[in-house]
């Protein structure tokens, strides 16, 4: 993955909730402006963003972003992180296919898939 943005209407809540689930991941916030705040891995960026358009975001049915979590141990902590801060389960952590992985949605409704 190069970049991913995800659609919000607040900001300052998301930027919260990825501020304290990136935590620890090595993924670090590197900009925040009134409409977008940035974060940064080794190969990719990942921005939440108040759309261009001035219009209600809205999360993509069948869009997601996948995250790297390494371990399972880490999967199953992100996976806890994210509901802590408010996030809802799409998937509890198990063995999908040939990956341990699991699935959240954000405050806003996105969807993440976690994976070692």
């Amino acid at each position: 993955m190069n970049y991913f943005i995800f659609g919000t209407n607040n900001l300052a809540e998301a930027t919260q909730f990825y501020d304290a689930f990136f935590d620890g991941m090595g993924i670090e916030k590197i900009h925040s402006d009134d409409r977008m705040t940035y974060w940064q891995g080794e190969d990719f960026t990942f921005a939440m963003a108040i759309p261009f358009d001035g219009q209600t975001a809205t999360n993509g049915n069948g869009t997601m972003a996948g995250f790297c979590a390494g371990s399972r141990k880490d999967v199953t902590r992100l996976y806890a992180t994210a509901l802590e801060l408010g996030g809802s389960s799409e998937g509890e952590p198990g063995e999908r296919g040939p990956r341990f992985s699991a699935y959240v949605r954000d405050l806003d409704q996105n969807k993440i898939c976690l994976f070692e």
